[in-house]
């Protein structure tokens, strides 16, 4: 996955003018992304900025490394926010079932660090199971990597929601 290409083949997609919190099922401190860059069919490209006192940061403000699945769900998910502007459709909440590899290079991500995640479909099916070849880099220098296994379900309230007694008597 190349972040030029990325950037190249979304110039028709007018995702600057697009706020990142209209494309996320998420609130307040918990959005981590600043910016959508660049989105097209199978590709998106995010900006995010490790800020001092971030809600899941250390004392120091810094991010722990497995905070990168999040940075990588979330461009994900922003992925699927554009397209659902893109067709004139709500956003649909999504979920990150796991990976078998993560392979983050830093032991934190430090404050100040301007962060880039490109995230490229590898798979996707009609029932809503997908696959994303993830990467966090700051400049040239690949951070982290993965491949997301996600799931969008048609009825997100059905799939979350919870029987009660009531539901089987």
């Amino acid at each position: 996955m190349n972040a030029d290409a990325a950037e190249s083949a979304a110039d028709a997609w007018p995702v600057a003018d697009w706020p990142v919190a209209e494309l996320l099922p998420h609130d307040g401190a918990a959005i981590l992304l600043d910016a959508v860059l660049a989105c097209d069919e199978d590709t998106l490209l995010a900006r995010a900025t490790v800020r001092p006192h971030a809600a899941y940061g250390d004392a120091a403000g810094n991010l722990p490394p497995w905070l990168g699945l999040e940075l990588m769900a979330q461009a994900i998910g922003a992925w699927a926010g554009c397209h659902a502007r893109r067709a004139g459709e709500p956003m649909k909440l999504g979920f990150l079932l796991g990976t078998r590899r993560y392979d983050c290079r830093v032991p934190a991500f430090t404050v100040g660090m301007q962060l880039t995640i490109a995230v490229e479909r590898s798979f996707q099916d009609a029932a809503g199971m997908g696959v994303f070849a993830c990467r966090i880099q700051r400049g040239d220098e690949c951070l982290a990597e993965a491949r997301l296994n996600v799931y969008r379900p048609p009825d997100a309230g059905a799939f979350i929601h919870e029987p009660s007694p009531a539901d089987h008597a």
